[in-house]
């Protein structure tokens, strides 16, 4: 975890917002240690603990506090979603820091931004699944086209749906470091025609027709991090990276770069990135199809998951 090393807060936890003080600095402890915490959208627009997180207690909500801002001697900046888990009573039970790159030991990052107004919108970006520039899109024609290129209106092949017209196109550009690093899944790795890039949490669509995973069912959803092995697929970090964030009507599979992946899934999650006059107008996305599909992380923790999936999917 993260204690405060010099500061008002002196020896102090990672906290909420209010007991925060700016200009204290931080340091990871010894023993911090990465988890992930898995969170789902209600419809009511709350959010709580999933039932697959590796934190927190099972079905306890979660409120998003802020965007806590660090900055290391370096001079650069690192951004943090700070979460809040409350009890059956509302009492704090948990707090939480997902930082959006990473943090390094034995160095002492101070606190110089507290921001309330962006959080939603940050969350929405981390939680969008994402394109990068130059990944071709299969458009209702056959064309490939570049997704840069696209526009609203375009009629895009969509797996289940047949021709359907792009309802919203977000772009944002981000630092590649940490949770906005891309994944470079390389040509021919699941059958794609060229390579690859997309956001971490980005899930491509397998369609087994032999189950070398052992996951006893044929359609697979499947986050592009749990693929990663160092060799066929790799964390691109350094520099920027454009992203790009097609929505439908509905929550579609696409095709890109020749293999199927999802679109943009509308929840209170990703609602945050919506222009003002779409917020209001764009219902949330019925997903529960799609998401039965996903298969956990546990299932994919081999260096061959890759290999296993081409072989799967091949005739």
């Amino acid at each position: 975890m993260m204690r405060v090393s010099d500061g008002a807060n002196l020896g102090d936890g990672l906290s909420y917002s209010q007991e925060m003080v700016l200009d204290d600095a931080y340091a990871l402890t010894d023993d911090a240690d990465i988890q992930r915490l898995s969170i789902v959208a209600a419809t009511n627009g709350q959010f709580h603990v999933a039932d697959d997180s590796f934190q927190g207690t099972r079905g306890r909500q979660i409120f998003l506090d802020c965007v806590a801002t660090f900055m290391p001697p370096s001079g650069d900046t690192i951004e943090v979603l700070i979460l809040v888990e409350v009890d059956e009573d509302n009492n704090i039970a948990e707090i939480y820091g997902a930082p959006l790159a990473p943090f390094s030991p034995k160095i002492d990052y101070v606190l110089v931004g507290i921001d309330h107004q962006n959080a939603p919108m940050r969350l929405a970006q981390l939680a969008c699944v994402s394109f990068t520039r130059g990944t071709r899109i299969t458009a209702a024609s056959g064309e490939q086209k570049k997704v840069e290129d696209l526009r609203v209106g375009d009629r895009i092949l969509t797996r289940d749906d047949g021709p359907q017209e792009i309802r919203w196109i977000g772009h944002s550009t981000q630092r590649a470091k940490g949770e906005f690093a891309p994944i470079m899944i390389t040509a021919g790795t699941l059958n794609n025609s060229a390579d690859l890039k997309v956001c971490p949490d980005h899930r491509l669509f397998i369609y087994q027709r032999h189950d070398h995973i052992g996951i006893g069912r044929s359609q697979l959803l499947v986050k592009a991090r749990h693929l990663v092995n160092g060799e066929t697929v790799t964390v691109q970090e350094g520099g920027f990276v454009d992203y790009f964030q097609l929505m439908f009507d509905k929550h579609q599979i696409i095709f890109a770069e020749g293999i199927a992946a999802e679109t943009m899934q509308i929840d209170t999650r990703t609602r945050g990135i919506l222009p003002n006059d779409l917020k209001a107008s764009v219902a949330e996305h019925e997903h529960q199809h799609h998401q039965n599909y996903e298969v956990h992380e546990s299932l994919l923790d081999r260096p061959n998951a890759a290999a296993l999936l081409k072989r799967a999917s091949s005739k």
